[in-house]
């Protein structure tokens, strides 16, 4: 299959399988602070966020909490262009620290506000203030004609570069070290190295500059003096660092195929580094320092975490995966890094739609594990494309999307390529993975819609059981409350004829008619109209009529016994007297009449 930028996808890179390992969050900014990589202590360190205020800016600061306050200052005097001994650090939770504070120390919450405060300096002229940041975040056009080869570079810069940045890319495109470069066209104003192009008086949008090698690096006082004219000579301060390849013994090309690595104090990943997080943490401090903190977002972690974050979340929130490669020894990398993939357009595409994830192959042990990474997750024919790249060829960006069974490389870009062919691979890809993810959601849709009606039905089958048994234990509850009133019903109505029975039992003879002793003859109407009559001696007490009633079944304390003429309450008389004293003889009309 092809490569060095064409599209490497298809039947030639297999299924693979996926590791199901933890992600771990990346940020959401463009733009990522973070600590040197001397910081870098802990097997897991935990990344706290800060938002920094100052005046009507805000900072975001990252850093992980086995920094020191100081630290933060530090990132801060180079956003804010303050110097750090100024500045005071406000809004601790525990009260002011100070720089020499270790953030775990202070046990702070993953996300955090802070403000800074400077009483030493008056507060800026707001037209001022407004047209400086208006000037660095406006573009610079710089068209640098190299004079011994009469070639021209059109080189884009923003107003936030410094003088000493162009000459390095400068370096990088013409291998004439910074020490070595005769300058013209730069305008009197621009005195430092470390001033930006904002401030430099350079002519905007466009300004045309020269440079050309130093036919000596020794030079008379007269010489020097008869430069200075019309010649911009480099500061002494970053520019020390380049020396003149010659006087090693060491020619132009030479010098030029190793300078970004040879030079740099700290490699971009540590050798045979055990944990990948570690790692990636210290590559980003380095790409931070070297090309500033304008450049992709890189996954703090594991490539099987990386894929987790990019592959494995809802269709609508997974992202394509892009993986670059770094080789420190290749003549493309400061270009490509500098130029290109610290390019805002490519950052903040970067940014919306890639999880990017980094990894360093100058050294031939992380090159191995690499590999072998790369076998496992992508299979042989890729490890195998990536293992024929030369050094020249790099640093190389993967692009890959992941699928349900596989993961699918579509594109290898190589660093011999411009921001526009860049973004070009970009959006291609991109426009490959929508289609697929479009693919995705709708699935995704109709598996949820399925389980939601599935949900629907369960729901609505569990309300059906849950007002069936609701009925049914309302129903038993109605019957036992029906078999608890029926059992007390009987209960009373054995216990009442009992009564009946006992007062029935205890009654004394009925006197016949033709008794010698006074007989009272008592007729008695019931409420439904039947009659009943009994003789009683005029002797007998009232209650004895009382209790014949009641083994009648009409109990005196539900009824009330009446008499007609005179209309009269039998039952409030005095139960002790005789009949003949209550005037109930010789015979007497009487009927029963419940009380209310």
């Amino acid at each position: 299959s092809e490569y060095g930028g064409e599209t490497l996808h298809g039947p030639a890179y297999g299924p693979t399988s996926h590791s199901t390992a933890a992600s771990t969050p990346s940020s959401s900014s463009a733009f990522r602070h973070v600590v040197p990589s001397r910081q870098i202590v802990e097997r897991q360190p935990r990344m706290l966020d800060f938002r920094v205020e100052y005046r009507d800016r805000n900072v975001d600061v990252v850093l992980e909490d086995s920094s020191a306050v100081g630290d933060i200052k530090h990132i801060l005097e180079n956003e804010l262009q303050i110097p750090a001994s100024k500045m005071l650090l406000k809004g601790w939770k525990t009260g002011d620290v100070d720089d020499s504070t270790v953030l775990k120390s202070l046990h702070l919450p993953k996300n955090n506000s802070l403000y800074v405060l400077t009483p030493d300096l008056p507060p800026p002229s707001s037209s001022h203030s407004g047209a400086l940041q208006e000037s660095l975040n406006q573009n610079f056009m710089l068209i640098v004609t190299h004079r011994e080869v009469q070639r021209e570079y059109n080189l884009n810069f923003s107003g936030s570069s410094t003088i000493q940045e162009v000459k390095r890319n400068v370096y990088d495109l013409t291998s004439i070290p910074v020490r070595h470069q005769l300058w013209e066209g730069w305008p009197p104003s621009a005195t430092d190295d470390s001033m930006t192009l904002a401030v430099s008086g350079l002519t905007f949008p466009c300004h045309r500059l020269t440079v050309g090698r130093r036919s000596s690096p020794v030079q008379t006082r007269e010489q020097s003096e008869e430069q200075c004219t019309d010649v911009h000579m480099v500061s002494d301060s970053d520019g020390d660092d380049f020396e003149d390849a010659t006087e090693f013994g060491v020619d132009d090309g030479e010098m030029f195929g190793v300078a970004s690595s040879a030079l740099r104090k700290s490699p971009m990943m540590p050798e045979n580094a055990e944990n990948e997080g570690d790692a990636l943490l210290q590559f980003t401090a380095e790409f931070s320092s070297r090309y500033g903190d304008c450049h992709p977002v890189y996954f703090i972690g594991s490539l099987e975490a990386a894929f987790q974050e990019a592959f494995y979340g809802k269709a609508r929130d997974r992202k394509l995966l892009a993986i670059y490669l770094h080789h420190d020894e290749s003549v493309l990398t400061n270009v490509f890094c500098s130029q290109m993939l610290c390019a805002e357009s490519i950052v903040s595409y970067l940014s919306q739609n890639f999880i990017t994830w980094a990894w360093d192959m100058t050294k031939e042990a992380n090159r191995a594990r690499f590999l072998t990474m790369c076998t496992r997750h992508f299979g042989s024919v890729v490890a195998q494309t990536i293992r024929t790249q030369k050094t020249d060829q790099f640093p190389l960006f993967l692009i890959i999307m992941g699928k349900r069974s596989s993961n699918e490389v579509l594109n290898v870009i190589q660093g011999n390529t411009t921001v526009d062919e860049l973004m070009m691979r970009l959006m291609a890809a991109m426009e490959i993975f929508s289609a697929q993810q479009q693919e995705d959601i709708k699935d995704e849709d109709e598996r949820e819609a399925r389980e939601n009606v599935k949900r629907e039905q369960d729901e609505a089958y569990r309300i059906s059981l849950e007002a069936d048994r609701a009925k049914r234990e309302a129903q038993e509850r109605e019957m036992a409350e029906q078999f608890r009133l029926e059992q007390i019903r009987k209960e009373q109505e054995e216990e009442r004829e009992a009564i009946r029975l006992s007062l029935e039992q205890s009654l004394p003879p009925e006197p016949k008619e033709e008794s010698t002793e006074s007989v009272s003859k008592l007729r008695i109407r019931t409420p439904s109209g039947e009659f009943f009559e009994r003789r009683f001696l005029a002797s007998s007490k009232l209650q004895v009529v009382f209790d014949f009633v009641a083994s009648k079944g009409y109990p005196w304390e539900e009824y009330k016994l009446l008499g007609t003429f005179p209309r009269r309450d039998v039952t409030q008389l005095d139960p002790n007297k005789s009949l003949l004293e209550v005037k109930l003889y010789p015979q007497e009309t009487l009927f029963l009449e419940a009380k209310e």
